[in-house]
């Protein structure tokens, strides 16, 4: 890899990334894919279900349970508690990354705003510690702290991207990313399993459940303490903007903020292409979300069965993610993505089918979602980058975080509405299928190529 690389914004000049920058870039995801994997993926929507059944008068351990919450006096199943937590964070979002974009844009330290959200979420989950018993509101307030916290993050992380390759790069770049953080989210959650398999005891519910909270707390320890790298890493890539200074920064960014939202209209494609990626990832999200409750609560699988699936997700993503980005490098990210949904159609149908008790389908079906997972995602990302006008990548990667890693909304609230109507977890499951057709031809309509040279960028070879 060269040293230096073309700078991502054409006639703007930007500094020069160095491969060192690159590999910060990469760590970081290294470092938030703990929280992606053992806390979202796998623990938390056990762990917090459970917490919440318990709060609901059900017994630890139980096979089923009816009860209902009441938090603010609202009547909610137990069983939907943590779907609409998620819905709940997303709706948060909606208002804060958008906002923390434009400061990021309008900043000459966007690594001190990395510090200051990664080290929040982080905090939050590590005080998972103290969620015992049935403190299921405590963990409601944590989990949107934490999952807030994340996203915001990950907009001032991706608002990197444009300066750190030209557009035929950034397809690599973004797909090394991923297949980065599915070996490190992939690390961790095996530590995890190790400890699950070899401290729990058989008839002990209750040290199952502090085995998975200690697992929660573990991935906050470790979010921490690999962000240190990338900070230390990354450079400063101040826009223009941010160079001329004067004003407040957040107040600034709440100004520019509304600038674009009116001025937004101008770049119709890039909207349409953002409407169709919050749909099909929308559908992406909720799947990752809520795969280990459906495992648990539907299928009846055991927790270690959970973590083996979702660590071979992590590392099949690893190898998935390199190889759909050869695959774009050669037939386009656009094309790659479209394939990608499909695909993703098939494992709804396929997860639809599962039988209970049965291990071996649930881990080969985790091993397809594996091939296909970090692809799709990171392949969005960096086509994303080529929609953004110059000087305004965290305004848009705000708007784009609001359906990116573990923020989805409408895929967990249809979840969670059709299970409180039907009791049944498959039948809120083909509630999704409707995301992934959806987003794919909202998709195939984007005329690619014709939207990157509408937002004054230079489209790559191959698209």
């Amino acid at each position: 890899m060269a040293e230096t690389v073309t700078p991502a914004v054409a006639d703007t000049p930007q500094p020069a990334s160095t491969r060192r920058e690159r590999r910060g870039w990469y760590l970081y995801d290294w470092a938030n894919s703990a929280f992606q994997t053992t806390v979202i993926t796998v623990f938390l929507g056990p762990f917090l279900t459970t917490v919440t059944e318990l709060a609901a008068g059900c017994q630890l351990g139980a096979d089923s349970c009816d009860g209902y919450v009441h938090p603010l006096g609202i009547r909610i199943a137990a069983g939907s508690y943590y779907p609409y937590l998620i819905s709940l964070s997303v709706f948060l979002t909606v208002f804060v990354l958008p906002v923390i974009g434009a400061v990021a844009d309008r900043s000459t330290h966007k690594k001190r705003l990395l510090a200051a959200a990664a080290f929040t979420g982080a905090g939050a989950t590590i005080a998972f510690a103290f969620v015992t018993g049935e403190r299921y509101l405590l963990g409601g307030a944590l989990f949107l702290i934490a999952n807030i916290s994340f996203g915001a993050a990950v907009v001032v992380y991706n608002s990197f991207l444009p300066q750190l390759g030209g557009p035929d790069e950034r397809d690599t770049i973004s797909s090394r990313g991923w297949a980065i953080g599915y070996l490190g989210g992939g690390l961790l959650l095996a530590l995890n399993l190790v400890a699950v398999t070899m401290l729990s005891e058989e008839g002990n519910p209750q040290r199952t459940l502090d085995l998975a909270r200690w697992s929660i707390v573990s991935a906050g320890v470790w979010w921490a303490a690999f962000t240190l790298l990338p900070l230390r890493w990354l450079r400063e890539h101040p826009t223009a903007e941010a160079l001329r200074g004067g004003g407040n920064v957040l107040t600034d960014g709440f100004r520019q903020l509304g600038r674009t939202l009116r001025e937004i209209k101008a770049y119709p494609l890039t909207l349409f292409f953002l409407l169709a990626f919050l749909v099909y990832n929308d559908g992406i999200q909720t799947v990752i979300t809520l795969a280990s409750q459906y495992g648990t609560e539907e299928l009846r699988l055991e927790q270690s069965t959970l973590i083996v699936t979702i660590l071979l997700v992590q590392f099949l993503a690893f190898g998935g993610a390199l190889a759909l980005g050869a695959l774009a490098r050669r037939i386009g990210a656009w094309k790659t993505v479209l394939l990608s949904l499909v695909l993703w159609t098939g494992v709804i149908i396929a997860a639809f089918r599962l039988p209970a008790e049965a291990p071996l389908p649930f881990m080969i079906l985790g091993g397809a979602i594996g091939l296909v997972l970090g692809g799709s995602q990171a392949l969005s990302r960096s086509l994303f980058s080529q929609l953004i006008p110059a000087g305004k990548e965290g305004e848009y990667y705000g708007f784009y975080e609001i359906s990116d890693k573990g923020t989805s909304w409408l895929g967990p609230l249809a979840f969670g509405l059709v299970f409180q109507l039907t009791a049944s977890y498959r039948v809120g499951l083909v509630s999704l299928l409707i995301f992934f057709v959806v987003g794919f031809a909202l998709l195939a309509a984007v005329p690619i190529r014709r939207a990157i040279v509408a937002a004054g960028n230079t489209p790559p070879r191959v698209l």
